[in-house]
């Protein structure tokens, strides 16, 4: 299903159920009242977004300190490689949903609440914003203490009421801070209205770093020295530029011809440069229109050449990526790379990666124009937020690493 649709589903299918899901719950608690219980099988679910899943990290880990039980995870099937980068979720205890149609998505529903009390999940943390499928998901899975993010006084998110902690989203804090916050809420022992009334602190949000062993950089380098003729780790530094962008909002994407007048500034810039084009290996055709542009045999078409897992390998042995703000940048963050990331319709102080990074950013009067009050749905299709950046300004931003190279 495309995005759109899935949109459409979750507001004109959404909104009804979860109010008549209301309605169902209240009345059972008012006669059966759940009892009270220390958090120790935790649920989170995160659907829709892999470089989430990655920025969920700390909160992730602060979790797993505090309880005596399992973590556990739901996601969509395309999206649940992005968990294995830092495997801080084991592997038996993800759960997939398959997205790809209305009857998939469905039957992998329902298998999902026998999964639930199968694994006897108590708690779950809806990490979504505003999303009605994960509120219902959130209410039949069985779990007693239910936390997610609630509207309060804020039209236009109805998503039911089955959260027996309710937590304020906050806009003008990082999501990572916000997710801290979630688990804030469930591990406390007081109610508060809304949650959480503490400073959430930088060093909260430290992202942790992979692992990553000496053979699995030597078979990275043993894959760009096939591709790229006469390569040479010693002399040749890398840079990759990924130019891809996810359809859940195209209006990130930066025209193929600047990132290619950039490419060129750089190649010009230091003769012993190799770039490497990232991406999935659907993005492949993309990625070759972009080396076409450049006509350089130091600029390559990179696209499919690593699997997702050897990603992180990848990063390890590249001096830094220019990328859109899209799953890249949040990926890198495992490693030391530095990240070049180009904003348009959101903003860096929400949706930044953890790891080293450099946001590029016009901050533009209608920028940022997705939030989570219009479940990141823009009508925008002249994205000057990401047109007024050019390819000068960028080379000028990442120059000094440029500079680093010649030392």
């Amino acid at each position: 299903m495309n995005v759109d649709t899935m949109r459409n589903i979750d507001h004109y299918a959404g909104v009804p159920l979860t109010f008549l899901g209301t309605i169902i719950k209240k009345t059972v608690d008012f006669f059966v009242p759940p009892k009270k219980i220390k958090p120790k099988n935790v649920l989170l679910i995160e659907l829709s977004e892999m470089g989430s899943a990655i920025i969920v990290d700390p909160a992730m880990r602060k979790l797993k300190a505090n309880i005596e039980g399992e973590l556990f995870f739901v996601i969509f099937s395309k999206n649940k490689v992005s968990l294995q980068l830092l495997e801080t979720v084991k592997e038996e205890n993800i759960y997939t949903i398959d997205e790809s149609s209305i009857l998939n998505l469905a039957t992998s529903a329902l298998g999902f609440l026998s999964w639930c009390r199968k694994n006897k999940i108590d708690s779950v943390i809806d990490l979504e914003l505003f999303s009605r499928f994960t509120a219902l998901l959130t209410a039949t899975c069985g779990a007693v203490n239910r936390v997610g993010f609630h509207a309060f006084h804020n039209e236009g998110l109805y998503r039911g009421d089955f959260l027996t902690k309710k937590v304020s989203y906050n806009a003008h804090q990082h999501i990572a801070k916000n997710f801290i916050s979630l688990v804030d809420a469930l591990l406390s022992e007081k109610q508060e209205l809304p949650f959480t009334k503490r400073i959430i602190p930088d060093d909260e949000i430290i992202i942790a770093k992979a692992t990553i062993s000496d053979e699995e950089k030597d078979d990275v380098i043993s894959i760009i020295s096939h591709i790229s003729e006469g390569f040479d780790k010693d002399k040749n530094p890398v840079i990759l530029v990924n130019s891809n962008a996810s359809d859940l909002l195209p209006q990130r994407r930066w025209d193929k011809e600047n990132y290619g007048d950039v490419i060129k500034l750089i190649l010009d810039y230091n003769s012993d440069t190799v770039i490497l084009l990232t991406g999935a290996p659907a993005e492949k055709d993309g990625a070759q229109l972009l080396a076409d542009y450049v006509k350089s045999d130091r600029c390559i078409n990179f696209a499919g050449a690593v699997k997702f897992l050897q990603l992180p390998a990848l990063y390890s042995v590249s001096k830094f990526m220019l990328t859109n703000d899209s799953g890249p940048a949040h990926f890198a963050s495992i490693t030391d790379m530095h990240t070049f990331v180009l904003f348009g319709p959101e903003t860096p102080a929400l949706y930044s990666s953890l790891g080293p990074t450099t946001p590029i950013y016009a901050g533009m009067a209608c920028s940022p124009c997705v939030s989570a009050s219009n479940h990141r749905k823009t009508p925008c299709t002249d994205n000057q937020c990401i047109q007024i950046i050019t390819p000068e300004w960028v080379f000028n931003t990442l120059k000094p690493k440029l500079d680093e190279l010649s030392k």
